[in-house]
């Protein structure tokens, strides 16, 4: 079943006062992921989007929303695109032993059904 309500969505960037800065544990998490990510990758740009992503966590607790900006905007800075043009994610969580855990992402073009 669906259900729509209408109402204007609050963007994550509404919800806080004053700026936001990149605190050390992240700015760490963005050059390590970037490092890690294949130079060989094109993503179509200024085009719509598709992302599949799956984390494994090592956390039952954890919320997998919690992961995707940050995920998706070292993405954004390493292929160049731009996030807007993500139409479409699908975010997948799997429990995983600790120091197991991992990211693992698909990108395509979205072409709206």
């Amino acid at each position: 079943m669906s259900i729509r309500i209408k109402i204007k969505p609050l963007s994550s960037n509404a919800c806080w006062q004053g700026r936001r800065f990149k605190n050390k544990k992240y700015k760490d998490f963005e050059k390590l992921l970037i490092s890690l990510l294949p130079d060989s990758l094109k993503i179509p740009k200024n085009r719509k989007l598709e992302i599949k992503i799956e984390f494994g966590l090592s956390s039952k607790l954890a919320d997998t929303d919690n992961f995707l900006k940050p995920c998706i905007d070292v993405l954004a800075a390493k292929y160049g695109f731009n996030d807007r043009y993500i139409y479409k994610i699908t975010a997948q969580k799997k429990i995983v032993k600790k120091r197991e855990e991992y990211i693992e992402f698909q990108m395509e073009g979205y072409d709206e059904q």
